[in-house]
């Protein structure tokens, strides 16, 4: 397939006319192509095609097309069939009243060739830009970021499924690629009686015991495939068949293969507390999407999949444009509601098991990389550090957020003296305690991977303190202190001390805003369930979501009196689109 630049293609002049006349307003596509056609280029994805071949339909018109897609929530075949008997598809993708179309099959190519070359976010990223270059956003403002999980595409199964489930997906995949070399290998009529169908917790044996049985028998399978695959004379490339490495790995995690007294080979399927198990952000949940993973947060919810960290503006108007915005309103249909534009400015997507601190550098990075660095960045307490509230207070940017607490057990349970009762004198490297007596060790040390400083108080002070009951209940009966280095440290404390005002509260319920624009994504784009497997086509699934919500709510900014929503949608539904937008 080959591309020679051109953009969306001019609309013909039938095709605007009927167009106008069955749409005197227009709708949300028609009026997308009108203010937003600059963002639909050919240009940036010129890496993605070749220069020879039959040329195929324009990625302007595609990428267009997917975003309309995911406006509606819809399916290829859905997104496709829209291209060819609604007419403001037809007149936003340029085609002529009698344009036939294309094959549902193409979206899903195209998203893979976007996928292959990095370009996920290109439409997103250029929405971006326009945006920020008629200063709809820029650097400097408010903006607000949480996450929430998203559900992966595939079944979930169990640790005996999984292991039968990646056998009978390594050999579904060699019957396809080597035939010939896994019927010398294997005995084919054997497994395929035992992998005929797909490994579930419905046909599985009632019986602990068989079903023990039956999971030493998938891992010896595996064992014996992988085994096969990896001898000498075996093809190489066997071994760069997807499934065939996830088994192999698979293997690893879920299975411990040793020698007993007599010399015999015994695999069994590891304990955590015996063999051992991998940690969760390791740990293999599918054979078809090895990017999924297990994850918990709180008692309630527990999922398998991803997570997805939307960033949004929320800069709240000065006098001078709250007054532009009272005059706009009184020009407004008198039941349009002219409210702030928030636009998306950062969507990150993560395996389900990575924290959401381990987010806020890249999302912040993300949003320095295309000049849209906040000056005050809200977020809710599973996000700060120290470090991160330090770093980006260097490069400008005032995180909004709650600070981590103090954890130590007189902290917990707010009684006794908690870190903030001793006072540190960094220049002397001793700290001072509540009742007077100076620390004897200062020792700087690495913690969890991070710069820390130990203090430790005397046996004979802290054995002879009339409180320390109060201090410590450690059994050496001695307080140890454990600090992080004195600009964090004190960063950290700052921190504390403003939070618990009433003016830093009031602040921060700015942040809750982010919540709506959370819900429109789940109700507008399906962002709850992943669309796709692996990670790279669910991070082009939420780019194009963000593109679709961004798109919708600039239409709605532009055009106050003309909702994108379908005319069955709840009026309380429509409140919430528009209080989150």
């Amino acid at each position: 397939m080959s591309l020679q630049p051109k953009g969306l293609p001019e609309i013909p002049a039938q095709t605007v006319a009927v167009a106008r006349a069955a749409f005197p307003h227009g709708t949300l596509a028609m009026r997308a192509r009108d203010r937003l056609g600059e963002v639909f280029a050919d240009e940036p994805f010129t890496g993605a095609f070749g220069r020879r071949g039959a040329p195929g339909l324009p990625p302007a018109v595609l990428s267009l097309v997917t975003v309309l897609q995911f406006a509606e929530n819809l399916t290829d075949r859905q997104a496709a069939a829209m291209a060819v008997r609604a007419i403001d598809w037809k007149y936003a993708i340029g085609a002529e009243l009698t344009d036939t179309g294309f094959d549902a099959t193409v979206l899903s190519r195209f998203r893979t060739r976007l996928v292959e070359h990095g370009m996920e976010r290109v439409v997103f990223d250029r929405l971006v830009d326009v945006c920020r270059e008629q200063g709809l956003v820029g650097a400097g403002g408010k903006q607000r970021t949480d996450s929430t999980h998203v559900i992966s595409a595939v079944h979930d199964l169990n640790r005996t499924e999984l292991a039968g489930e990646s056998v009978r997906a390594a050999l579904e995949a060699l019957a396809v690629a080597a035939p010939g070399w896994l019927a010398d290998a294997v005995d084919v009529p054997e497994l395929a009686h035992r992998y005929e169908e797909r490994v579930n917790g419905w046909t599985m044996p009632s019986s602990k015991s068989k079903r023990d049985r039956l999971a030493v028998v998938f891992g010896q399978d595996a064992l014996a495939l992988c085994r096969a695959v990896w001898a000498p004379g075996a093809p190489g490339w066997l071994r760069e068949i997807e499934p065939v490495a996830f088994l192999r790995r698979m293997l690893v995690q879920t299975y411990y293969v040793s020698t007993d007294a007599r010399g015999r080979e015994v695999i069994v399927k590891r304990e955590a507390d015996k063999e051992g198990v991998p940690p969760g952000h390791l740990r293999l949940a599918s054979p078809y999407d090895p990017d999924a993973r297990w994850a918990a947060k709180g008692d309630d919810l527990f999922w398998l999949g991803y997570k997805v960290h939307l960033t949004e503006t929320c800069d709240t108007p000065t006098e001078a444009e709250a007054e532009a915005e009272a005059e706009a309103e009184a020009e407004a249909e008198a039941e349009a509601e002219v409210l702030p534009l928030r636009l998306i400015t950062d969507v990150y997507t993560t395996e389900a098991s990575v924290p959401d601190v381990k987010a806020t550098g890249p999302v912040q990075q993300n949003l320095a990389d295309r000049d849209l660095t906040p000056g005050e960045h809200y977020l809710d307490a599973g996000y700060p550090s120290a470090d991160l509230i330090h770093d980006a207070a260097g490069r400008g940017i005032t995180m909004v957020t709650p600070a981590l607490l103090d954890h130590s057990p007189q902290a917990k349970a707010d009684a006794g003296f908690q870190k903030s009762a001793f006072r540190i004198d960094w220049k002397a490297r001793q700290a001072r305690c509540p009742q007077g007596r100076t620390s004897t060790g200062w020792f700087p040390v690495r913690q969890h991977g991070r710069d820390a400083i130990v203090v430790q108080f005397a046996p004979t002070d802290c054995h002879a303190c009339p409180v320390q009951d109060e201090c410590t209940t450690s059994a050496r009966g001695t307080r140890i202190l454990s600090l992080r280095p004195q600009e964090l440290h004190e960063t950290l404390a700052r921190a504390r001390t403003e939070q618990i005002t009433k003016t830093w509260k009031d602040k921060y319920t700015l942040r809750a805003g982010i919540e709506g624009t959370i819900n429109q994504a789940l109700d507008v784009t399906g962002l709850r369930r992943a669309r796709y497997r692996g990670l790279p086509k669910v991070r082009l699934q939420h780019a194009f979501s963000a593109t679709a919500l961004n798109v919708i709510r600039l239409d709605a900014h532009w055009n106050p009196g003309h909702t994108a929503l379908s005319p069955r949608t709840s009026r309380l539904t429509r409140l919430s689109h528009q209080l989150a937008a």
